[in-house]
C-alpha cells in the first residue's frame, strides 16, 4: 500500500527543525499549548516529536507546518518573508479540523499505519497493518517483538494521506491504551475477519487492541 508522506525529508536534523519551529511560533505569539492545539496533538507529543525527529510522523509535521501557516519547505528552511509592499505566494497551507466521524471514515475498515509505544530514551515508531472493530484499533505482531505492547501500555497510532507538492491531505492521530487479546475465541473472530499477515510474522501471532482515549484530525489544503 503506497503513502505519500513526504511532508518532510528523509535525515532532516531534528534540531534545526526544532528551531525554525520555535522561531516561528514566536514571531505568530504562539505558546508551545497554543501550537499543538492548533495541530490537533497534545503538548507531549508535540515535544516528543520535535524530539525524535521528523521522519516518524511525516503527516503531524505537516500538521504543524499548516498550523504556523508554512509549507513545509518553509518549515525545514525557514519562512523567507516578502519585502516590504510585496505579497507573499498566491496559495498558502489551510488546516481544518475533523469530525470524530470524519476521523474513524479516513481510518476506514483496514489499513497501514503508525503505532508509537513507549521506550527510552524516546519513544519507538512501527508501521503496521491494522483493522477496524467496533470503534477501536486492532493488529497482529509476534509475541516478543518491539511492536508488541503490554496491556495497559500507553500508545499513539497515526494515519496520514499526504500530497507536500500540493500542500494537500490530511492526518488523523489516535492516542489510547493498548490491550493483548488473548481470549482464545476472540484471537478466532479476528483471525476469521481480518485476514492481513502481521509484517512481524511468526506461526501464533499476537493480536494488539488499542482502546481510543482520544481521536483527533486535521485536513490540510490550500487557498
Amino acid at each position: 500500500m503506497n503513502q505519500n508522506t513526504g511532508a518532510v525529508r528523509p535525515g532532516t536534523d531534528p534540531l534545526a527543525l526544532a528551531r525554525h519551529i520555535a522561531d516561528r511560533r514566536m514571531q505568530l505569539g504562539l505558546s508551545e499549548n497554543a501550537l499543538a492545539n492548533r495541530s490537533g496533538m497534545s503538548p507531549r507529543y508535540l515535544r516528543q516529536l520535535l524530539e525524535i525527529g521528523p521522519d516518524f510522523d511525516p503527516g503531524g509535521m505537516g500538521r504543524i507546518a499548516a498550523a504556523l501557516d508554512l509549507s513545509s519547505e518553509e518549515l525545514l528552511e525557514g519562512r523567507a518573508d516578502p519585502p516590504p509592499g510585496q505579497s507573499g505566494p498566491g496559495s498558502r497551507p489551510v488546516l481544518a479540523r475533523l469530525t470524530t466521524a470524519e476521523c474513524w471514515d479516513k481510518l476506514g475498515t483496514h489499513g497501514v499505519g503508525r503505532v508509537a509505544l513507549p521506550a527510552r530514551p524516546a519513544p519507538t515508531v512501527f508501521p503496521v497493518n491494522y483493522a477496524i472493530d467496533a470503534d477501536t484499533i486492532v493488529y497482529r505482531t509476534a509475541p516478543r517483538v518491539s511492536a508488541a505492547p503490554e496491556t495497559g501500555a500507553g500508545v499513539s497510532f497515526e494515519v496520514d494521506r499526504v500530497d507536500d507538492q500540493h500542500s494537500a491531505g490530511w492526518s488523523v492521530l489516535v492516542t489510547g491504551t493498548a490491550e493483548r487479546i488473548e481470549d482464545p475465541a476472540a484471537m478466532r473472530h479476528f483471525s476469521e475477519r481480518h485476514v492481513a499477515q502481521p509484517w512481524a510474522g511468526g506461526d501464533r501471532p499476537l493480536w494488539i487492541r488499542i482502546r481510543p482515549g482520544t481521536v483527533t484530525g486535521r485536513r490540510i489544503t490550500t487557498m
